[in-house]
C-alpha cells in the first residue's frame, strides 16, 4: 500500500488549476520521477475537471487509483495511490485534507502556488494506513486475535486427542493390573505361610 501524491485543485473556467501538491516518487526510478509526476499533474487536472462538486470518485489507471473528493466549495483534492490503498482511508484523508485547507486559505488567497508542508505530513503519516485509521487498526488487532484463538483452539483439540489416548492406555493398563492381581493371588493361595 503506497501513497503517491496528494493534490489540491480549484477550477477556473472548466479548467483545473494545481494550489498545492506533494509527492512522494521514491518507488519510481530516479531519472523517470520528473515524467511520473508530470503524468500525476496532468491525470488529476484532468480528472479534477471532470468531477462535479460536492461527488467523490476513484479512477482506476493500470496499477494506480486517483481518488477525488470535489468539496462543494470549490476545491478538489485528489490521492493517487496503488491499487492496494483502500479508498476509505483515502476519502476520510482527503476530506480532512480539504477541511484544513479552507480554513486556512480562504477563496481570495488561492494564488497557486501556495505553501502548504502539512501535506508532506499526511503523505508520510498515512503511507501506513493501518497506523492512521482507527478503524483498520482495530480490524488489524481483531484479526490477530481471532488467529492467537485459532491456534489456542487447536492446541487444545491435540491436547484433548492426547488425553483420550492416555485415558484408553489407563484402562488398558488397569485390567492388566487386575488380571496380575488375579494371577498373584491364585499363585500364592497354593503356599500358605505361618
Amino acid at each position: 500500500m503506497k501513497l503517491y501524491s496528494i493534490l489540491i485543485l480549484r477550477k477556473v473556467q472548466d479548467k483545473a488549476e494545481i494550489l498545492a501538491s506533494q509527492f512522494d516518487l521514491s518507488s519510481f526510478g530516479y531519472f523517470q520521477r520528473s515524467s511520473v509526476q508530470e503524468f500525476m499533474n496532468f491525470s488529476a487536472a484532468t480528472i479534477a475537471e471532470r468531477t462535479p462538486a460536492g461527488q467523490r470518485q476513484s479512477v482506476e489507471s493500470e496499477n494506480n487509483v486517483a481518488h477525488v473528493y470535489g468539496h462543494p466549495q470549490g476545491v478538489i483534492g485528489v490521492i493517487i495511490s496503488d491499487k492496494e490503498y483502500p479508498s476509505r482511508v483515502a476519502f476520510s484523508l482527503l476530506n480532512k485534507i480539504l477541511d484544513e485547507f479552507l480554513v486556512r486559505f480562504p477563496r481570495e488567497k488561492w494564488n497557486p502556488p501556495l505553501s502548504y508542508p502539512e501535506l508532506n505530513d499526511y503523505l508520510s503519516k498515512y503511507q501506513d494506513p493501518k497506523q492512521a485509521d482507527t478503524i483498520m487498526r482495530v480490524q488489524n488487532e481483531l484479526d490477530e486475535t481471532t488467529a492467537i484463538l485459532h491456534k489456542t483452539i487447536e492446541s487444545v483439540l491435540q491436547r484433548g486427542e492426547k488425553l483420550d489416548s492416555l485415558v484408553d492406555r489407563s484402562e488398558t493398563l488397569s485390567s492388566q493390573s487386575k488380571m496380575f492381581y488375579k494371577t498373584a493371588k491364585k499363585t500364592n493361595s497354593c503356599c500358605v505361610v505361618m
